[in-house]
């Protein structure tokens, strides 16, 4: 059918604005400070056949996986098998996923009796069981030890909420009442976007809505092409590693060959390290997020991403690797940690064909703390923290201070917010100063944080990357200084390991000093 320019730029604003809509009642209705806060979560909405047509402004690495989610469900949960007013919940990290504790709502959407669309939640739960309060353990040799895994179940029909899926939910987590309001936020998040997929179906006729998502994908596509055919054809590698978790615990290597032959771009990850011994393998749906957002960074473009835009992208992993370790391998950490190692390899692959579009190393790690208080009782309150580092400088400006960078997208939580809900005080916040990397440019400083436990005990996580290795300066920029991680404890400090399960007693104060950003460019 002939399209109407106009109308597919409406139905395509019309997808964004429902996808933002949908995070707005997610944040105005969850439970736990890590979603209604630092808004740990995205949204989504694919067409009928799992792809990506729209999404908010929300988190990168989630938004990438998410442009499989519901592919892989569709292939283990037939799209004939599903009714009107259908909720499916699920967490595994096979059908499109990454950690465990990023939970998915997934809700199809009828129009005229066929399904036109999918609506999509992700949220990350701070507790979804194993071992360790938080559901991070370090070490863990297994996925058994992480989480509770969720096969894909419907939680909600047109009956109403399954109370026996919910009561399952709630009886496997430490913190039930914060996962059945953020679980009740995930199914209304979906129904706003139910609602207006429908609105804009009415408005301009089903098939015009359906061609008009056919033809996003193609121009998706086109962009994507267009700007892979700008860049030089050739071969280009890079690589970074993890501070540990090799052989021997050794820095865990992440290498990128890539490939540009006229307008497609093949992305080679299969020399990267082999399985990692703790919690930082991750899926190759990540693998896969992390190279989508850096194929949008060496475009120089703005574009709109739907699933038509990575039809020019071949990406290779590797089985028994780090991006392909096992349906049972332990990927808690590998969401926030090795995906941005991913980015790193790449961006330093092409430091020297596009030095123009990037910029030095940044904090390319969560620095994530999270604790775990238990209540009377028997369940735990639970927060859980990332701390912002230094962005890395670029060619024309210093790096900014403070921030995330990359696939991540998430606040932090205020100070008055902790301490209002939670037996700790926040004794410091500030900014690290000098721990940007010199250069033409500076990178920019990271943060300084220090929490005093006023509780009997707490049970502490920590994910601190970045600290036996700096991020990079480019064009003889230098390296940003890297993270640290400290215990206070009976007047004696302590560095910490970046990634430890520790129980914490009262009067205890832990520190984190985020990494500075890498200098840009020789300093004069």
């Amino acid at each position: 059918m002939t399209l109407d320019p106009f109308a597919v730029e409406v139905i395509r604003h019309g997808l964004s604005a429902a996808a933002e809509e949908m995070s707005l009642v997610m944040t105005r209705s969850a439970r736990s400070p890590l979603l209604r806060e630092a808004g740990d979560l995205s949204s989504a909405i694919t067409d009928a056949q799992g792809e990506l047509v729209g999404q908010g402004r929300d988190i990168p690495v989630h938004l990438g996986a998410m442009a499989y989610t519901v592919r892989e469900l569709l292939k283990v949960v037939p799209a004939s098998t599903l009714k009107q007013g259908d909720v499916l919940i699920y967490n595994l990290g096979a059908l499109g996923g990454n950690h465990l504790n990023d939970v998915k709502v997934v809700r199809p959407v009828f129009f005229e009796g066929d399904i036109v669309a999918f609506a999509v939640s992700l949220a990350h739960w701070p507790d979804i069981g194993g071992t360790w309060p938080g559901s991070y353990l370090a070490k863990a040799i297994d996925t058994f030890q992480e989480a509770l895994r969720i096969p894909p179940i419907r939680v909600a029909t047109a009956d109403g909420v399954s109370d026996a899926v919910v009561q399952f939910l709630k009886v496997n987590v430490r913190d039930p009442e914060a996962c059945e309001g953020d679980l009740l936020g995930q199914i209304a998040c979906t129904l706003t976007g139910e609602k207006r997929i429908v609105e804009l179906c009415t408005r301009h006729g089903k098939d015009m809505f359906v061609a008009t998502l056919s033809r996003l994908h193609d121009l998706s596509e086109a962009e994507m092409r267009e700007a892979i055919l700008a860049l030089p054809d050739g071969t280009y590698e890079g690589e970074d590693f993890l501070d540990d978790g090799g052989p021997n615990d050794e820095p865990a290597r992440v290498h990128v060959k890539i490939v540009i032959k006229g307008d497609e771009a093949t992305f080679d990850l299969s020399g990267s390290c082999d399985r990692v011994s703790n919690f930082c393998n991750t899926t190759s749906f990540i693998a896969r997020s992390a190279v989508a957002y850096s194929a949008r960074i060496m475009s120089g473009r703005d574009m709109q991403q739907s699933g038509g835009a990575l039809r020019p992208l071949t990406i290779i992993t590797r089985e028994g690797s780090i991006f392909e370790p096992g349906l049972t391998a332990p990927v808690a950490a590998g969401n926030h940690e090795t995906s941005l190692r991913i980015v790193d390899a790449i961006f330093l692959a092409m430091k020297d064909v596009i030095p123009e579009r990037l910029s030095a190393g940044g904090a390319t790690t969560s620095g994530m703390l999270s604790f775990a208080e238990p209540r009377a009782d028997g369940s735990w309150k639970m927060l859980y923290e990332v701390h912002a580092g230094g962005e890395g400088a670029r060619h024309d400006r210093n790096g900014c201070s403070a921030t995330r960078v990359h696939l991540t997208n998430t606040s932090n939580t205020p100070a008055e917010v902790i301490e209002a809900n939670y037996n700790i005080r926040v004794e410091r916040q500030a900014i690290r100063w000098g721990s940007g990397g010199g250069g033409k440019y500076h990178g920019g400083d990271g943060v300084v944080r220090s929490y005093r436990v006023l509780a009997p005990s707490m049970h502490l996580t920590s994910c601190v990357e970045r600290k036996l290795i700096p991020p990079f300066g480019l064009s003889g920029g230098e390296p940003g200084k890297g993270g640290r991680l400290t215990l206070l404890r009976d007047g004696v400090t302590t560095e910490l390991d970046g990634k430890l399960n520790l129980v914490l007693q009262k009067d205890d104060v832990v520190t984190v000093e985020m990494c500075g950003g890498g200098g840009f460019g020789t300093a004069v």
